[in-house]
């Protein structure tokens, strides 16, 4: 079995090595196929100058220059940081710059857009295009700039294949935290492939398996897809959609036997019709990031009676955490299941000490998927990753545990439920939003006095994020401004569904912004 994550996909490629490994619009690539691309983008990074430990940017849709980037980084002792695609440029460079990215791969018309922004990464040296050609940048980058072509080419017969450990950083997968910028966090060889292993156990996926791909590889549930299906020597389909009907067509014509997505995917795909024949061959199906709407779940178990659902619950940090069972839906509906193989899911007080059953305490993960910090941030990697509140005393070298940060309880039985959450971080459309990071940008408009982003429960997004706003006395107000210029500046996940007006915002006893008092004052405008 692999533990290093550019080996995940070796067994097959050398016992299978024409099966299709990956399928994207009308093409596909064998394993072997993949592999080959694989070692001459890897031999091509090294030519570039690319060092152990290095960090990689990839700044693109779903293709398979994409998913041959990740493998080829990590084999050439890189780490690989996947960008979501939908995310602007400031965005998109704050993270390279963060991380100290020093190759960026990316496509042509991407770069034309990023140009300006690059010039806060000053330790990028290198950007690869997926094009055959270079376009005329202004202003003037102070990189090499390489078509793939030129890329490919510079790569040596020879391959100095670099010491590689399971416990080396492999990637770096950005998250949004409850204050400010999105935080870097750092996955090993060992958390990915101990991920890929534990998901494709409980889902038994196979090399009959078909997975679609519709979830951004920045997201550790969507890269998931990617790497249980490679380990299994299955095939990983490929798909940006643009409608949830792109969706249906897909699991139809490509014959999936696999699914994930999260729940406002899964309120689109239940309003829509699906073709009889997709019953005959979707195996299962799972849903993470955010809370499955009954309803919903219904409908979607009535389109696809022979397939099988998984209610899970993940998060960055620790990959994945629990997961239901199907035939303990009907029994616990609420519950978000029990701890993934190879996992430890404790419900803590906060003195450390472990809960009695339906006390309400927060939930600490802790084993192999328990990721390595965030990039470059001691102070909020200690308040998330803290000593395992079951080590023995006895053991000199303490044990870091994930402590999630959300409120759960477990009943007699070991099954978890879900209460809330301890900090302000907003949960819409599968993606954690930082409500500092919506409220700096508002606040560079000048429009507005005061401003708070909050989190109001809607019933296909999970949350929708709304603004409240105060303005100056006597300063006229335009919400249709401040809209545009929020998207302007902001992926659509983060551009608010409502903007609120008030002659002033409440405030706690700190004198803060009282987040909660705005919660309840608008927790039924979507009603």
């Amino acid at each position: 079995m692999p533990t290093l994550l550019h080996q995940l996909f070796s067994q097959a490629a050398s016992q299978t090595p024409e099966a299709t490994a990956i399928v994207h619009k009308k093409e596909s690539w064998s394993y072997s196929a993949l592999a080959k691309l694989v070692g001459q983008q890897a031999s091509a990074l090294q030519a570039n100058h690319l060092k152990s430990q290095q960090r990689v940017g990839v700044y693109l849709p779903k293709q398979i220059e994409t998913v041959s980037s990740f493998f080829a980084i990590t084999q050439a002792g890189g780490v690989f940081v996947p960008v979501n695609p939908v995310l602007k440029a400031p965005q998109v460079a704050y993270i390279l710059s963060d991380c100290n990215v020093q190759i960026l791969i990316t496509s042509k018309s991407r770069l034309t857009g990023l140009a300006a922004s690059l010039e806060d990464c000053p330790d990028l040296h290198t950007v690869v295009l997926v094009d055959s050609d270079v376009p005329v940048i202004e202003p003037k980058l102070n990189v090499t700039v390489l078509t793939w072509q030129d890329y490919l080419a510079s790569a040596s017969k020879e391959f100095n294949a670099p010491l590689i450990i399971d416990t080396h950083m492999a990637a770096i997968l950005y998250t949004s935290g409850s204050t400010g910028k999105p935080k870097g966090v750092v996955l090993s060889h060992r958390n990915i492939v101990a991920g890929a292993k534990s998901v494709s156990e409980y889902l038994k996926i196979t090399s009959e398996d078909r997975i679609l791909a519709v979830l951004p590889f920045s997201f550790d549930y969507g890269l998931n897809q990617l790497t249980t299906a490679l380990l299994q020597g299955g095939v990983c389909v490929l798909l940006d959609y643009l409608l949830p009907r792109d969706v249906i067509l897909a699991l139809e014509a490509q014959k999936i036997t696999g699914l994930a997505a999260v729940p406002p995917l899964w309120a689109q795909l239940s309003n829509l019709q699906w073709p009889a024949s997709i019953n005959s061959h979707l195996r299962y199906m799972t849903n993470s990031g955010g809370k499955m709407p009954k309803s919903v779940l219904n409908a979607i178990l009535e389109r696809v009676p022979n397939g099988k659902f998984f209610l899970m619950y993940g998060l960055t940090e620790a990959f994945r955490s629990t997961y239901l069972p199907p035939e303990q839906i009907e029994h616990r509906p609420d519950s978000m299941g029990k701890a993934i193989p190879n996992a430890e899911i404790l419900v803590v007080r906060e003195d450390g000490s472990l809960c009695a059953p339906h006390e309400p305490g927060e939930l600490v993960h802790r084993g192999s998927l328990v990721a390595m910090g965030y990039w470059n941030d001691p102070e909020k990697t200690a308040e998330r990753y803290k000593p395992a509140p079951t080590q023995l005393k006895e053991l000199p070298i303490t044990e870091l545990a994930v402590w999630s940060g959300d409120t759960v309880t477990m009943d007699e039985e070991g099954y978890l439920y879900f209460v809330g959450r301890k900090d302000d971080m907003i949960k819409t459309s599968g993606y954690r939003v930082s409500p500092t990071e919506i409220e700096e940008v508002i606040y560079t408009s000048g429009l507005v006095k005061e401003a708070a982003a909050i989190g109001i429960e809607h019933y296909t997004l999970g949350q929708a994020v709304v603004v409240v706003v105060s303005v100056e006395e006597g300063k006229e107000f335009s919400d249709a401004a401040l809209l545009n210029l929020c998207k302007a500046q902001l992926p659509n996940f983060m551009v608010p569904a409502k903007i609120e007006l008030l002659p002033i915002l409440p405030k706690n006893p700190n004198g803060k912004i009282d987040r909660k008092a705005l919660v309840q004052q608008f927790a039924e405008i979507f009603q």
